[in-house]
């Protein structure tokens, strides 16, 4: 991703991002005076800064880690996290918790100063509530991106809340650029981003990084990226910054113009491919780029709309709508740029030699997942 270079231009300096997630802690080395006052959603024992897992800790790190101390250095250095707590099933399993914690932290992060909100959590179940929410983020100018979840090589089924239309659905690539075999697929995939062989937190002891790999952290990915071209065009739209990372993300050789994949959507995000090659336009501040609705348009926490009403029918019975576009199934892509602008690999910049490799760092739990 050409990382050095971009910072040149931007690091995501201005920009927050709201991190829904296991709790992040802001006394790592990477993160010390990155995390800004956030909320405690779970309303388990401790608060937003006491991860119980170290996903959430792991995910602010790749998206604003500094490096300090030997740490990960996200790809959005200059940006700041706002950290909102919520559970996991084990969690919910071995305490009492708010039982509607994802939709009202999603709320949250919309009526807050954070511009980008990341979800690289999710669940098989779909929720009315949860995807009232989701809408109310677009309404307010926000962009939300979630996780399409990491069982891919089981199934397939829609993972919310990626899968509603209004949320930003992030697939995993591996090293090759192609799509990971792990990462779940459909219609519902919008982008992709590294997320094979990425460092993360072993647990919450804070002690040593393990290799990982899951759209979790290609979620993180595709945050930073939007701070980072958002940083460098402060007074553009939501849909714009959106629409610019839809149109310079790489797509391979042997792509079809106008398709989108099942497997990689419009691509694997390229930010520096705009910031460094001005890739993309940014178009109507007032159209989402892949609803193609006129919403959000006016930038940041500006906007006040009223939450959309819910609908009257169970849950189970209202599926949500496919995206424009999302019929073609193209699996995978090359691992060079169709436009020579540069690789598709990512750079999150210096990360210690003392990264110990281990085995799969997060578990995967029964209901409500880190993804």
């Amino acid at each position: 991703m050409n990382a050095e270079e971009i910072w040149k231009t931007s690091t995501g300096e201005g920009i927050k991002v709201a991190v829904i997630d296991t709790g992040v802690n802001p006394s790592t080395a990477s993160l010390k005076g990155q995390v800004l006052k956030g909320m405690d959603v779970a309303e388990a024992k401790g608060d937003e800064t006491d991860d119980y897992d170290g996903h959430g800790t792991t995910m602010a790190e790749i998206i604003a880690g500094t490096g300090a101390g030997g740490g990960i250095k996200g790809l959005a250095p200059g940006a700041r996290v706002i950290p909102y707590r919520i559970s996991d099933t084990e969690l919910q399993n071995e305490q009492r918790v708010n039982a509607f914690d994802m939709e009202e932290a999603i709320k949250a992060a919309a009526d807050s100063d954070a511009q980008i909100i990341n979800v690289s959590f999710g669940s098989d179940y779909y929720s009315s509530e949860i995807r009232d929410a989701v809408e109310y983020t677009q309404a307010k100018g926000k962009l939300l991106f979630a996780a399409v979840g990491n069982d891919g090589k089981k199934r397939s089924k829609p993972h919310y809340p990626a899968a509603y239309p209004e949320a930003i659905a992030v697939a995993a690539a591996d090293r090759d650029g192609q799509a990971a075999d792990y990462s779940q697929h459909g219609d519902f995939v919008d982008l992709a981003a590294p997320g094979s062989s990425i460092p993360g937190w072993c647990d919450n002891t804070f002690e040593t990084y393990c290799e990982a790999e899951g759209t979790s952290s290609a979620t993180a990915i595709a945050s930073a990226s939007a701070a980072l071209i958002w940083s460098a065009h402060p007074d553009w739209t939501g849909n714009q910054v959106l629409r610019v990372m839809l149109e310079s993300a790489g797509r391979g050789e042997g792509w079809k113009k106008g398709t989108v994949s099942n497997f990689l959507g419009y691509g694997i995000v390229r930010p520096a491919a705009h910031i460094k090659g001005g890739v993309g336009k940014p178009g109507d501040p007032n159209v989402n780029p892949l609803t193609n609705e006129r919403v959000g348009g006016s930038s940041g926490s500006s906007a006040s709309p009223k939450p959309s009403a819910k609908p009257s029918a169970p849950a189970s019975s209202q599926p949500p709508k496919p995206k424009p576009g999302s019929n073609a199934a193209v699996k995978g892509s090359s691992s060079e740029s169709s436009d020579g602008s540069g690789q598709l690999g990512l750079v999150l910049g210096a990360i210690a030699a003392a990264v110990v490799i281990g085995g799969g760092a997060f578990a995967v739990v029964r209901k409500r997942r880190s993804a």
